[in-house]
């Protein structure tokens, strides 16, 4: 796909017309185009079509391939004809597909079949709106940079097919602080931050995968390394860019990894805690809003964080909901195991500059106007395991609710809020985190209204049934650690 450096030095992912696509798939001889698009839930959907269904039409009349009712959160088996109707900015030839089947993919918007229009429920549809509510709002564009953190193990057996016999997991990688068969150098718990070669195995391996994002998918990146958690955990960061592109940037990085890994006869996970004792997966959010090619979160008058009123604004908007967004930024139960105290997982609701045990933090690398662009927030609550599309759109809601109403921001926390009592967290009003995917969706019950301009009433029903429905099916089975506690009662 490629990306252009425009005279700002931004890089953008080069966009390409309908005929544009056309040329491609034709030079390239494409034999088959994958038309890919998420459910609610997130989780990336496909259907392969010969490159001979695709016209120049097609982008514009749709490909009629779909029935809603087969995916999550999307309609009824007696209202379930639906259109993909691809986005040629989205086209990429897949690599790791040989080339006599030659593959191209294109992400997909959804309708509803019989031109019923837009399908409200695409959550593709609702960053689209988000943006769209940004414009109204007297905003060019928003930029954002998700830190999408992820684990490749060797191997993972679990066995979940007898909850009544019992059930249990295990985890296999060289690179493991239990292993003593395989590399000589594993990983201590807690120790793994930017180890160079040989302890970091995976250097290769996620240089591999910056080529292909850069080379295949046209996502600009600009660093990888390993995470701090033992077992093979890393991050890939993406270059900034707007609120759908980067959904989009967002759910093909996982595709990519997840396939490259697969390549490599290894697994990558982007379950947010997937082992016990040792850091977990986060999605730390970087977010700004620019008007006329100006940052409107950047004040050098500022002499705290050089953050404007209104970032202060945005900022506030972010601690006032912070509870509620959690059930979309956070959305499994194994969310919940992330969100604890001691493994830098942001519990506590508070911001600050340079402080990674507040869940709003202002990044204060560089100082003065030279930098006004790299002026952002940085929201550390969301985890991997959220749909980008629905996460990005939720915070662009808290932060335009905290605009709109000129919500004050309270005083930042500057000390380490993990080593404060309870007693000083109270006296400062910080908050924390809802403590499981239950207590978030109850949240997220009381406190909604905020994301009526973006979100429709039958999208929050669903998040909230999927959400409830997913408690209630880990909630009602015996853990293996009970057996430790109670046994023997």
């Amino acid at each position: 796909m490629g990306f252009t450096v425009t005279e700002q030095g931004e890089m953008k992912p080069l966009k390409r017309t309908a005929d544009e696509a056309m040329e491609v798939l034709k030079r390239h001889k494409v034999k088959f185009v994958d038309l890919q698009f998420t459910d609610m839930p997130g989780r990336l959907h496909h259907v392969t079509v010969p490159t001979r269904v695709i016209d120049s039409g097609a982008f514009e009349e749709g490909i009629p391939k779909l029935d809603g009712s087969s995916i999550r959160g999307f309609t009824d088996i007696h209202n379930s004809d639906m259109v993909l109707m691809p986005d040629p900015s989205t086209l990429a030839i897949i690599p790791w597909i040989p080339e006599e089947q030659r593959t191209a993919r294109l992400i997909c918007d959804v309708h509803w079949g019989y031109g019923k229009g837009r399908f409200s429920r695409d959550p593709r549809a609702i960053s689209q709106r988000a943006e769209e509510v940004l414009r109204a709002n007297g905003f060019d564009h928003s930029l954002w940079g998700p830190e999408i953190e992820f684990f490749i193990f060797d191997r993972v057996r679990w066995d979940t097919s007898s909850p009544q016999r019992g059930m249990g997991y295990s985890i296999e990688s060289t690179e493991a602080a239990w292993n003593s068969a395989g590399s000589n150098y594993p990983i201590r718990f807690k120790e793994g931050y930017f180890p160079v070669p040989p302890h970091d195995s995976l250097m290769e391996f996620r240089s591999k995968c910056n080529l292909t994002l850069e080379g295949h998918f046209g996502i600009a990146t600009d660093a990888h390394h390993h995470e701090v958690a033992t077992a093979g955990q890393c991050e890939i960061d993406m270059y900034r860019d707007y609120l759908t592109t980067m959904a989009d940037s967002s759910v093909t990085y996982k595709y990519v990894i997840k396939n490259l890994a697969h390549q490599a006869g290894k697994i990558a996970t982007f379950m947010p805690k997937p082992m016990f004792g040792d850091n977990g997966s986060g999605m730390h959010t970087n977010v700004s809003l620019w008007r006329n090619g100006t940052n409107l979160f950047y004040d050098g008058d500022d002499e705290y964080a050089e953050l404007s009123q209104l970032g202060r604004y945005f900022a506030a908007g972010l601690i006032q909901h912070s509870r509620a967004l959690t059930a979309i930024c956070c959305p499994t139960t194994n969310s919940y195991r992330r969100l604890v105290p001691g493994y830098e997982a942001p519990v506590n609701v508070a911001w600050s500059r340079s402080n990674r045990s507040s869940n709003v933090r202002v990044p204060t690398y560089k100082r003065g106007l030279r930098f006004a662009g790299q002026k952002r927030l940085e929201f550390r609550t969301p985890d991997p395991s959220c749909n980008p599309y629905l996460s990005f759109a939720a915070v662009t809601a808290a932060g335009l609710d905290g605009i709109k109403r000129k919500l004050d921001l309270p005083s930042p926390v500057d000390e380490d809020i993990y080593a404060l009592s309870d007693r000083e967290k109270r006296e400062r009003e910080i908050g924390e985190l809802p403590g499981s995917l239950r207590e978030a969706i109850e949240a997220l019950k009381s406190d909604m209204d905020f994301l009526s301009p973006i979100f429709t009433e039958d999208v929050l029903d669903k998040i909230i049934q999927n959400g409830e429905r997913e408690h209630m099916e880990v909630a009602a089975r015996p853990h293996p650690q009970e057996f430790q506690f109670y046994f023997d009662i």
